[in-house]
């Protein structure tokens, strides 16, 4: 199965709260290099003397890991530089909010922050 269609059916599986996740990526070793060269966009960390060849972190809508779509965007390049590979989920957080300091900001941005907050399912995801 190609990566970008791989990893689109994990981020189809993960409920809608989902916030970061962590996958392991295996590819074919005779390609390891040109692999390392696109896997830079999504900031892969390489293991070293380890089943599996790179960790990624993903996040969905804020925190310190690669964008969803920048990680699909890099699977999309490995398929078509014919880079093999397989990916595996290890672990999903969800229900978790961003903490953002207010104090000092004005009301139009405290407004945004609040409106942005609202799925577009009309849940309330943080107040």
């Amino acid at each position: 199965m190609p990566l970008a269609e791989e990893f689109q059916e994990i981020l189809d599986a993960l409920p809608s709260d989902w916030t970061d996740m962590e996958l392991d990526l295996r590819i074919e070793e005779a390609r390891y290099i040109d692999a390392a060269t696109l896997l830079v966009t999504c900031n892969a960390q390489p293991y070293s003397h380890h089943d599996w060849h790179f960790h990624l972190n993903v996040a969905h809508q804020f925190g310190h890991a690669a964008a969803a779509e920048v990680v699909l965007g890099t699977m999309q390049l490995l398929d078509d530089a014919g880079i093999a590979g397989e990916l595996v989920l290890r672990e999903v957080r969800e229900g978790r909010v961003e903490v953002t300091q207010m104090w000092g900001r004005p009301e139009s941005v405290r407004q945004e922050f609040r409106r942005m907050a609202v799925s577009s399912a009309g849940e309330v995801l943080c107040v």
